[in-house]
């Protein structure tokens, strides 16, 4: 899942139809089917330039509360996907993340896993979230903090996996 809905205040403008093609491709390519795209500000402008083909797709009215309404909408959308067992949630504006960073992470997904790549020792995203984790997610996530506070409270059973060696863990705040 990528969470694209921000309106991209420090970058100028949403980030999403800059950056939602090439994350979807390193979902894809990390092995992730199917792949869900949270949009919010700017949706008509990401849909007019990016392949969506293949891809659920969710526009998400209350975006400008933050990525915890993307986080709780694109989980709640994946609760109605067949076979959906763990969602490998992406953040659109972190261009260094790679596929074989989300296949690393991927080959640990199981239904109670909580997941996370580090850059370093230092946690960061993608982030794995078991389905037996996305109700009380879905109850907790608010503002733009996500999953954070559920992550710490749940810390002794968070996996971390390092991704420094094939990836990078940063965010583009400015053009």
């Amino acid at each position: 899942m990528v969470l694209a809905g921000g309106a991209g205040r420090r970058y100028g403008g949403p980030k999403a139809p800059v950056f939602l093609g090439p994350a979807l491709d390193v979902l894809r390519d990390g092995g992730c089917d199917p792949v869900i795209a949270v949009l919010g500000a700017g949706a008509h402008q990401t849909r007019a330039r990016v392949d969506l083909t293949g891809v659920e797709v969710v526009e998400n009215p209350g975006w400008a509360e933050g990525m915890g309404s993307s986080l709780r909408l694109g989980l709640a959308t994946a609760t109605r996907l067949p076979g959906v067992s763990a969602v490998c949630v992406h953040l659109v504006d972190m261009p260094g993340v790679t596929a074989t960073a989300v296949a690393r992470l991927r080959a640990r997904a199981h239904p109670g896993c909580l997941t996370r790549a580090c850059y370093d020792g230092e946690p960061g995203h993608p982030v794995v979230l078991g389905r037996d984790h996305w109700a009380e997610i879905i109850t907790t996530a608010r503002g733009d903090q996500g999953a954070r506070a559920y992550l710490r409270r749940h810390a002794a059973h968070v996996t971390t996996v390092e991704c420094g060696d094939v990836a990078a863990g940063y965010d583009v705040d400015e053009r």
